[in-house]
């Protein structure tokens, strides 16, 4: 088997593995009519427990410290991944089903390479930009669209301004990735801002473990989104980068917000509704396009950090 099919397949796994994050964050959080555990203890426990996962591989490939200069972009990370994207997605995933949610991760391709060009100077066509607005202008549609169908009248409701608020949040921290991935090694990245955030991710998840009665489902949901999603999941799609090449597996990605749909209807019991498949595509369709014509900036596409979510 050449590199190049081998690094298609792990990605293919790796955009797999990510797919599920969202119909499992929903089945550990649970819904606003049935809570589970709380955002707050999904956000720390599954942060705390890839950290220690992360310590141990750290350990075993006898990883040397980051350097000073590291420090900013791997808190950055932490901050965007650790943090903010998990916790704002748990919230928001209380009052909207994984199918509405993946419409608009749909959008973070686009995010991160805009924020790329804003936080690290870089030049991005017309074409780019303009694909990037059709993409959110489809996604605010869509969200007006739903609110309308639900009795809510034409507005942006609150679940979909946290959905915005995790998007921007996981393209900041995956463009802090990004700066410090030549250094450190993909792998390496993700286990530092796993290890480092410790201090702070466990005392958490103690602090906030649920009291209350929670289900089988929602503690399997909260291993996957930990072991997999924040974790494991990231070595395949990393590996899948290196071996068949960045620009070529990470097209992959364009799959994933579909994944998450199918998945959600036997995993949660979410119906394929028409209008949610319609947005997904267009959505998915205006990023492949902005990618492809656009000439969206480069330090997004090749670099592992800023291409799958967590």
């Amino acid at each position: 088997m050449s590199d190049e099919t081998r690094g298609l397949l792990l990605g293919l796994l790796g955009v797999a593995v990510f797919g599920l994050t969202l119909p499992m964050t929903r089945l550990a959080t649970g819904s606003a009519d049935a809570p589970q555990l709380s955002p707050w203890f999904v956000t720390w426990a599954r942060a705390a427990i890839a950290g220690l996962l992360s310590i141990a591989y750290l350990g075993l490939t006898r990883s040397p410290w980051p350097q000073r200069a590291h420090r900013g972009p791997l808190a950055l990370a932490a901050l965007g991944n650790v943090l903010g994207f998990p916790l704002l997605l748990g919230w928001a995933l209380r009052h909207v089903t994984a199918s509405h949610a993946a419409v608009f991760i749909a959008l973070l391709p686009l995010a991160t390479a805009a924020t790329a060009a804003w936080l690290m100077h870089q030049r991005a066509r017309i074409g780019f930009w303009l694909f990037a607005g059709l993409g959110s202008a489809l996604v605010v549609a869509f969200s007006l669209l739903r609110a309308h169908q639900m009795g809510h009248g034409f507005g942006f409701t609150w679940a979909d301004t946290l959905l915005v608020g995790a998007v921007l949040a996981a393209a900041l921290g995956y463009v802090g990735g990004t700066q410090v991935t030549p250094a450190l090694g993909a792998e390496r990245v993700i286990s530092w801002v796993c290890a480092l955030a410790l201090p702070i991710t466990l005392p958490g998840a103690l602090l906030t473990w649920p009291t209350q009665a929670v289900s089988a489902g929602a503690w399997i949901g909260l291993a996957y989104v930990a072991v997999f999603s924040m974790w494991a999941g990231f070595f395949a799609w990393f590996r899948g980068l290196a071996l068949g090449g960045a620009l070529r597996v990470s097209q992959l990605q364009l799959i994933q917000p579909f994944i998450a749909i199918v998945v959600a209807v036997p995993l949660l019991g979410e119906s394929l509704e028409t209008l949610t498949l319609v947005f997904a595509l267009a959505v998915v369709a205006s990023v492949f396009l902005g990618r492809r014509f656009g000439g969206a900036p480069s330090a997004t596409t090749p670099r592992p950090t800023a291409k799958a979510t967590p």
